[in-house]
């Protein structure tokens, strides 16, 4: 097997943490922008849902009836 199949990458320099951090930042900016655009924003106007459960109230034990 030859390495033909695989793309030329160019070696990889070394570059600065925050060279590095700003390259995901724009990556993350891109995927969340080509999310919204796919779902047509209609996930922009949903609210999250407390899963919280309402809890009993406890009078009825405390008055012992």
């Amino acid at each position: 097997m030859s390495n033909n199949d695989q793309p030329i990458q160019p070696e990889k320099k070394k570059i600065s943490l925050q060279e590095a951090m700003k390259q995901q930042l724009a990556k993350k900016k891109e995927a969340q922008a080509g999310g919204k655009q796919s779902t047509g924003g209609l996930a922009s106007n949903q609210r999250m849902q407390s899963q919280q459960t309402k809890k009993p109230s406890n009078t009825r034990r405390k008055m012992g009836s």
